[in-house]
């Protein structure tokens, strides 16, 4: 229900000097992060490189923009596209996205599973249900109910799924959000799974980012653009209204409304489990700051006075489980610690707005943290983390106490709590490491029965290769975990092609993943993957995280810097060998390290990246992280932000290796002008680089499996290009 807890949430062997650490089970140092040189920074006074002058690059189908765009997009495809390697890998990925042998990962309800699915033959998709047993069988028998690629024909559109919203208990009615191109705007429509078609005279909105759930079956809650100061500074909705059947959208009655400085206010419905709808919005103050609030409902139906949940503002709530409403903790509060897992009496806060109890679920150590959750009929399920590897438990409220048991499910590796339903005792739980394909079990709470469902082949020979984990020591002590994934007969001689991946931002964890375009593409040719876990992610819980908020920001990067140095350091890789990569917030990563150390790398994919940190809280959903980043307005933060700014830091005299730029044309999260402005002002400077804006994608660069086949062949091509040579 909570759309800003959605979106928050999609994306590494101990080194000799942090050996006896490891040993120890040392905590992890977060000290003062230094102290940047902000005063030595460039300036730009020539005709042609000043901000002001690439400002035409914000406009995103500006004709002299989109001039550029093209110019350099037929540059870097008719390098790319000519190097025999870039057929060969896209054939082999094209071979893998298109593979029948693909996990089909569902959502249980009523006793039916529902999928969306695509393949060669439906490159948007098909919403597609069958049984449980049939879908447990080695031969599904599915049942079409919604083919979008049939739906983008007929209706002359370019849709991209982005999910549906259905009314429970018999799910006939849904919500169902396309768009146009992979924008994160959406249209919503009514449809009805029975007759399957939508449904005439039913809810639909017009395009944009917003939130719309079920009341009942006659009446919705939604946030949409209303019109003038109804959206945010953000681009999210600010107003949220009652929407009854029937009725024009311009007649939903608004219950309340944040201010045009929050990040968003969204309307929601969390179901209990005893079958009561209760309304509840939040209201996202800033990206990490929230207030939740409830609206009691009045006997003929009509929405009370809101009611504020009187719990800190930096928490995420969560589901109801036999009357105790979870809550994640960012913050300590009345005797928890950040990173708890705690619960309280939903109905008793109800009757008279006050929490007295709290109750511990789980308290995570230094060394560990919560991945995912979620809710069945009889149990809470959980994945854990220690040093960034997974397990599996569940939890259970005895009236009194929370009681757990840990699961037995594959270890060493990432273990995700998939689709749960509370109204169903069926869960699905998925584990992975980067060398075992990801593995679909089914587990029953009523039960505690564990099944196999799906898995998915083996892609590469991973019988010759060898995942292992580092730690290294950052500049200021902490330390930091990586894993790498390599052959077994890898020589140790600094000339192994290596790709650093990192992200380091949002708490968002790097787990142990499989990937079967690395492996084949990558792995198989000789190269070496690494995954480092830097803070500002999720790995260590909020702690983590928060270490590197704002102008404590450098620590991220020098984390980054010190696994890549300590790569060096092993004769693993060396710079000419090595390369880098990351996208959105990984794109500010990569921007930071191609400025701040370009002798340390060969090769940059810099994807759909904010770059521009000095405006990048005016340009689409920017002003929504500047809890993450800081407001380039503030005297302190704004010069912190000057000194790391990609786009402000390129240097005319330096040697930078050639970065790959990747964007969309309709990503509208974060702004394309970001790699567009700094590929500009790289060429003003006569540095090298590759550019490709798709048209279509939205944030994830691809609206369909051949543009994500075309966009992995041309990375990978890239990366052999600049890595594999001695």
């Amino acid at each position: 229900m909570f759309a800003l807890n959605h979106q928050k949430k999609t994306l590494l062997l101990c080194a000799a000097l942090s050996l006896t650490a490891c040993q120890n089970n040392k905590e992890p140092m977060i000290n003062k992060a230094p102290v940047m040189n902000v005063d030595k920074i460039i300036t730009y006074n020539t005709p042609g490189k000043t901000d002001a002058d690439h400002l035409y690059l914000e406009e995103v189908l500006g004709e002299k923009a989109l001039g550029d765009v093209n110019n350099w997009n037929t540059q870097t495809l008719d390098r790319l596209m000519a190097d025999p390697l870039f057929e060969q890998m896209n054939s082999e990925v094209l071979e893998i996205v298109n593979s029948k042998d693909k996990i089909p990962y569902v959502s249980l309800r009523g006793g039916e599973v529902h999928n969306f699915w695509q393949d060669e033959k439906h490159e948007r998709g098909v919403w597609r249900k069958s049984s449980l047993t049939s879908y447990l069988s080695d031969s599904p028998v599915w049942e079409t109910v919604l083919d979008f690629d049939e739906l983008s024909k007929n209706e002359n559109k370019n849709w991209v799924y982005k999910g549906n919203n259905c009314l429970g208990p018999d799910y006939e009615l849904c919500i169902v959000s396309l768009s146009d191109g992979g924008k994160d705007a959406v249209v919503n429509r009514e449809f009805d799974t029975k007759s399957k078609s939508f449904v005439e005279d039913g809810f639909i909105t017009k395009e944009s980012k917003s939130s719309m759930d079920w009341i009942d079956k006659d009446t919705t809650i939604i946030g949409v653009d209303f019109g003038e100061n109804t959206m945010t500074n953000s681009g999210y909705p600010m107003v949220s209204k009652i929407w009854k059947r029937g009725t024009p959208l311009s007649s939903a009655v608004e219950i309340d409304r944040g201010e045009q400085a929050d990040v968003g206010y969204w309307g929601g419905v969390t179901e209990l489990s005893d079958g009561r709808r209760e309304v509840m919005t939040t209201r996202a103050i800033t990206f990490y700051n929230t207030e939740y609030y409830w609206f009691p409902r009045n006997s003929d139906g009509s929405i009370s006075e809101k009611i504020k949940l009187p719990v800190p503002e930096k928490s995420s709530l969560g589901s109801e489980f036999k009357g105790q409403m979870l809550l994640k903790l960012n913050e300590s509060w009345r005797g928890f610690n950040l990173g708890d897992l705690v619960s309280f009496n939903i109905d008793d806060f109800m009757k008279d707005g006050k929490i007295d109890q709290i109750n511990l679920v789980f308290s995570p150590d230094f060394k560990s943290s919560i991945g995912n959750f979620g809710v069945t009929k009889s149990k809470v399920l959980m994945s854990i983390y220690r040093d960034v590897t997974g397990s599996a438990y569940e939890f259970d409220w005895d009236g009194h106490n929370w009681t757990s048991k840990k699961l037995a499910f594959p270890a060493n590796g990432s273990v995700s709590i998939g689709s749960t339903n509370k109204k169903e005792e069926v869960a699905f739980i998925s584990a992975e490491s980067f060398l075992n394909p990801d593995t679909l079990y089914t587990y029953n709470t009523a039960t505690g029965t564990k099944a196999k469902a799906k898995s998915l082949p083996s892609w590469f020979n991973a019988e010759k290769m060898v995942s292992e984990q580092f730690f290294v020591s950052s500049t200021d002590g902490t330390q930091v975990p990586y894993f790498v994934v390599r052959g077994k007969e890898t020589k140790m001689n600094g000339k192994n092609p290596t790709l650093l991946y990192g992200y380091g931002g949002f708490e968002v964890s790097l787990n142990p993943s499989y990937s079967a375009a690395r492996g084949k593409l990558w792995l198989e040719r000789g190269g070496v993957y690494v995954l480092a876990n830097i803070r500002g992610g999720g790995e260590y819980g909020p702690k983590w995280h928060q270490a590197g908020l704002k102008t404590d920001r450098q620590r991220i990067y020098d984390d980054f810097i010190s696994v890549a140095e300590d790569l060096v350091a092993k004769s693993i890789t060396s710079p000419k060998h090595l390369g880098i990569e990351g996208g959105s917030n990984g794109g500010l990563l990569m921007g930071v390290m191609f400025t701040q150390r370009p002798d340390l790398f060969n090769a940059v994919i810099c994807a759909v990246p904010l770059l521009d940190m000095l405006r990048y809280h005016t340009l689409l959903a920017g002003a929504s992280w500047m809890g993450e980043y800081g407001d380039p307005e503030n005297e302190i933060e704004g010069k912190f932000l000057r000194s790391i700014s990609p786009y402000h830091n390129i240097d005319p005299d330096a040697d930078y290796p050639e970065v790959f730029f990747i964007t969309s044309t309709k990503d509208d999260r974060v702004h394309p002008a970001h790699a567009r402005k700094v590929a500009k002002r790289m060429e003003d400077q006569g540095h090298k680089f590759l550019y490709y804006e798709n048209i279509d994608g939205g944030h994830s660069a691809a609206a369909n499996l051949k543009e994500t086949a075309k966009r992995i062949a041309l990375q990978y091509t890239y990366l052999m290009q600049k890595l594999s040579n001695n």
